[in-house]
């Protein structure tokens, strides 16, 4: 049995989640209900839930300030509910970088279209999210960088572009890379980042505060350029053109998942064959694996997130058992190492 705790303000939105996550009552039990900040800290504290979902706009303590704080007292996996206004998504990516897993929009009223799946969404969210082992958010040791026996000494080119695919944990590690970047960095990045449809836009707009490169929302035949990150598109594939152009695509999802890394790391792969360094972050799930075996096959170079900094594992665990990435990094390494590629071609380091 999951118990969650639910915390919202607004006594109508907390009913809602509230028989939404009872309904399944053979997987969930809600332990307790917090209407503000202060009483998610202390019930979290208290109660010990396997989950917390978290309101963002609260009073006293609104959710970004109390997921670090619960973060710091009593780590428990939080899965953020927001509303789709500028503030809110903010606040929300902030707290994906502050410990929380991950963010989903709030579950509109059963009269809306869609209402059925959303739900569906929300509960696997919540039930894969309270199986992450998380731990508090000071004191983790720095790991090592890893070079495998069997890796090549770098790419046989210097990239010409780098393609990126992350999950769980996605957008603070995107956010560490992109801040470390400087703004003539010598090619274009393409990202797939699962995240819940209506949220790119403000993801590209959050990781754009912190960063040198610019960072923007992928469009269909724009020419891909250096010093530029692009992000996949709300429900859209994103990869690249043997000219050099961004394909933004509506094919079929790939392993359940559109955008995903599989599509993209198979199309760069093909248009640039040894001149792609692809990158796989932290995430739930084998997403972009099958995408790598191709990048493999036509000579490019595989960077893998460590364990140690990954916030789930899966990703890059499944690149790295499939013996498909040529360096393990740590994330604090991974915009350094990219910087060495990109600009002077590399041996490993």
């Amino acid at each position: 049995m999951i118990r969650v705790l639910v915390v919202e303000d607004s006594s109508t939105e907390r009913q809602l989640l509230v028989e939404i996550i009872a309904a399944e009552s053979q997987t969930f039990a809600v332990v307790g209900q917090a209407k503000n900040g202060l009483e998610a800290v202390e019930m979290t504290r208290r109660l010990r839930p396997d989950v917390v979902t978290m309101d963002i706009r609260m009073p006293l303590l609104d959710g970004l300030e109390a997921t670090l704080q619960i973060m710091r007292e009593s780590p428990t996996p939080v899965v953020v509910i927001s509303g789709r206004g500028v503030l809110e998504v903010r606040t929300s990516l902030e707290a994906l970088q502050a410990g929380a897993l991950a963010v989903l929009e709030k579950p509109a009223g059963p009269a809306v279209p869609g209402f059925a799946e959303r739900c569906r969404a929300l509960l696997q969210t919540v039930r894969l999210m309270a199986e992450v082992k998380v731990v508090r958010r000071s004191g983790e040791r720095p790991s090592a960088a890893v070079a495998l026996p069997s890796a090549v000494a770098g790419p046989r080119e210097r990239p010409r572009a780098i393609g990126i695919a992350t999950s769980t944990g996605g957008p603070a590690a995107l956010q560490e890379i992109f801040s470390r970047l400087p703004g003539d960095f010598p090619a274009p990045i393409l990202v797939v980042q699962h995240i819940t449809n209506g949220f790119v836009g403000g993801l590209a707009a959050w990781l754009q505060s912190t960063a040198k490169v610019r960072v923007k929302v992928a469009e269909q035949d724009e020419l891909a350029a250096a010093g530029v990150v692009y992000l996949a598109s709300d429900d859209r594939h994103l990869g690249l053109s043997s000219h050099g152009h961004l394909v933004v695509s509506a094919a079929a999802p790939v392993g359940g998942f559109r955008p995903s890394g599989t599509f993209l790391f198979a199309s760069m792969a093909q248009a640039l064959g040894p001149g792609l360094l692809a990158v796989i972050l932290t995430g739930m799930g084998r997403d972009g694996v099958d995408g790598l075996r191709k990048v493999k096959a036509s000579g490019g170079c595989v960077l893998a997130q460590d364990e140690a900094s990954s916030v789930i594992f899966g990703m890059p665990a499944a690149a790295i058992e499939a013996g498909l990435a040529d360096e393990i990094r740590p994330l604090a390494d991974l915009a350094g190492r990219l910087i060495s590629l990109a600009t002077i071609g590399g041996q490993t380091k």
